[in-house]
């Protein structure tokens, strides 16, 4: 895939990052983040940002810099992937996403089957078997299976490491007699500074700089992932596990600032982790499909 198509697709996921209108400061600065730490391979993330947020790049402009179905039909489906990033749609989003079909010329019938996906995945309830009984087994099979969803071609894979971490920390909070509703979880992944939608942007980020299979391989999205990218979702999902053990079970007393800076910490300790568990995410991936994840999901 070319430079502009690159930068089209890249600048379409901005474009929908900022679709419902109500990002706070603490998504606008994972946002940032995000950008700051993907512009790499030729991709200026951060000029591309900055037009977005100035509003000198639009829809139509965008849409006309996408030169095939594939790279049109991708754009769409990865919009959609950020619009649900934080949960399913809303009516600004899913205004944002009808006129992005129209300017890309693609059929209600192809658009309606990707978002009805990704709407049933980001609308995953909280409150789901984690199938291991020990909290170590479960945050380190939680961060292994996110790790490996990095590594699928699809687009609704990598939107799927959403729902799981926030499965992981309700499940951690119940343990310790607290019944979190979606958006305390919420807040407390912005708090120590996941956001959503921009977790999402950056691992399609980083996949795309590594480079599109395409459709020859009969793969929804097509976007072939790699160890970086693995290696990045297997980090955050750990120490969100693991903050969050901290947190629940000394009675939620930690400030937000202790908070943040206990997760950048465990991140850190993550990351040296993550090379001995390589191989048990390249098996993850190999042995995980969409169906297998949704009924984990259900």
């Amino acid at each position: 895939m070319d430079e502009q198509n690159r930068r089209a697709l890249l600048a379409v996921a901005l474009l929908a990052a900022r679709a419902d209108g109500a990002r706070d400061e603490r998504e606008r600065a994972a946002f940032q983040a995000a950008v700051e730490r993907i512009s790499a391979g030729g991709l200026d993330a951060e000029a591309l940002w900055n037009e977005v947020e100035s509003g000198e790049r639009d829809l139509a402009r965008t849409a006309s810099e996408l030169t095939s179905p594939a790279t049109r039909e991708l754009a769409y489906e990865l919009a959609t992937c950020v619009c649900d990033a934080d949960g399913a749609a809303g009516e600004k989003e899913r205004a944002f996403l009808a006129e992005l079909a129209r300017v890309l010329g693609l059929s209600r019938e192809t658009t309606e089957r990707f978002r009805r996906e990704a709407d049933a995945l980001a609308g995953a309830p909280l409150a789901a078997g984690s199938g291991a009984s020990e909290l170590e087994e479960l945050i380190l099979r939680r961060a292994i299976l996110c790790g490996g969803l990095e590594l699928l071609p699809q687009n609704l894979a990598t939107l799927a490491i959403l729902p799981l971490q926030m499965q992981l920390v309700y499940a951690i909070g119940k343990r310790h007699g607290y019944e979190l509703d979606r958006g305390h979880v919420k807040d407390f992944l912005g708090v120590v500074g996941v956001g959503m939608a921009a977790q999402f942007l950056e691992g399609f980020a980083r996949q795309l700089v590594g480079g599109l299979f395409g459709r020859a391989s009969g793969l929804l999205g097509g976007l072939a992932g790699g160890a970086t990218s693995a290696g990045f979702s297997f980090a955050t999902t750990y120490a969100l596990g693991h903050a969050a053990e901290r947190y629940y079970a000394g009675g939620r007393k930690l400030s937000s600032i202790e908070l943040k800076e206990l997760f950048r910490t465990l991140l850190g300790r993550a990351r040296q982790l993550e090379p001995r568990h390589a191989a048990d995410i390249a098996a993850q991936a190999r042995t995980t499909d969409l169906g297998a994840l949704r009924r984990l999901l259900a």
